[in-house]
Parts: structure tokens; sequence; C-alpha cells
């Protein structure tokens, strides 16, 4: 008779045990799928983070190597390249580069022969200057469009474009200088090459 309800009992609990066991492993099951969400989730948004990062650091370096590039450039680390012309090519050098002035009517045109002073960067200044920015910004074009169409060389380098209050344009031996009027009087580049033969071109 004491038998019965002891094997009622262990059913009992066992049965207890395994809804129990069921609620557990349901639970943590939850909590697996929830985990891997999450984690999921949280992986997803390293990998967003990491492009945007990516990003920003290559426009970075591209940023800080344009900005050495041209730190070298101003500072003579760069090696100016080695210009073979003949009297003939640099004569027609310097029109072209009046002529892209005068067709945009750029004012005070100067060409400063610099060729037999020591320490020199280059052989000739070409100086003008303009009333407004967009004049001196229209004045470099024409430069450039001239010089091309009619000895089919190109510019070594320029700079001023962003500010266009004083645009530089470097065709090694010689150096066109397009000024705003009032920047030309600060810088003053006649006074600071004051040994130079100066030839100035009429407006």
């Amino acid at each position: 008779m004491s038998k019965t309800p002891i094997k009622k009992t262990t059913k009992k609990v066992s049965a207890k045990k395994q809804t129990e066991k069921k609620t557990v492993k349901s639970k943590l099951g939850f909590a697996a799928v929830a985990k891997k969400k999450t984690t999921k989730t949280a992986t997803a948004k390293k990998i967003i983070k990491k492009k945007v990062l990516s990003t920003e650091e290559r426009e970075f370096r591209e940023a800080n190597l344009i900005a050495n590039s041209e730190k070298k450039k101003k500072t003579g680390s760069v090696k100016r390249p080695k210009k073979t012309s003949t009297p003939s090519q640099t004569t027609s050098l310097l029109d072209a580069i009046v002529e892209g002035m005068q067709e945009k009517k750029a004012k005070n045109i100067t060409i400063l022969n610099i060729s037999k002073l020591e320490n020199r960067v280059t052989d000739y200044f070409v100086v003008c200057d303009a009333d407004s920015k967009t004049h001196v910004k229209s004045i470099a074009d024409s430069i450039e469009d001239v010089v091309i169409k009619l000895t089919n060389e190109k510019a070594y380098h320029t700079e001023g474009h962003q500010n266009s209050e004083w645009i530089l344009i470097d065709y090694i031996n010689i150096v066109a200088h397009v000024f705003l009027k009032e920047t030309r009087e600060f810088y003053n580049i006649e006074g600071l090459w004051g040994d130079a033969d100066i030839t100035t071109i009429n407006d």
C-alpha cells in the first residue's frame, strides 16, 4: 500500500522537473537568440562606424598629402625641374603670356628679366593687375588658354585660384603673376626685384 503513493510522488516530481527544464530551455533559447540579434546589431553598427571613419581618414590623409606637396613646392624641398628653352621659345612664351593678359584687359603689364640675378627661381616674371577677383581669374584663365593655343605648353604649377587675389602661373623659366590691384601694391614685386631689367607694356 505504501509503494503506490511513492511512485505517484516520483512521477509528479519528474513531471515538474521536465516542465521546469522545458521552461529553462525555452528561456535560454530566447536569450541566446536575443543575444545573437544584439550581437548582429552591434556588429552592424561597428561596421557602419568603421566605414565612416575610414572615409574620413582617407579624405584627411589626401588633404594632408596635397597640403604637404604644396608646402614642399613653396619651400623648394621638391627640386624644380630643369627646362631647356631657346631664346626664340622663351620670346614666344613671353609674347603668349602678354597676349593672354591683354585679351582680358589686364592693367599695368610688366616684364621683369631676372635671368642675370643670383638666387632666382626663374628667368622672368610677367606681372599685371586687375580691379576685381573675377577679373583676376578671367585673366589667369586667358593666359593658360592662349599659351596652350600659341605654344602648346602647359603650366607646371598654378596656385591662388581659391581666393583669386593673386594667381601664380608657373612655366618654370617664366612665372606669370596676376594680382588684385591692392594686393600687387602690398607685395611690390618690382621693389623686391629692383635690380631686374624691367619692361613696361602699354595698356
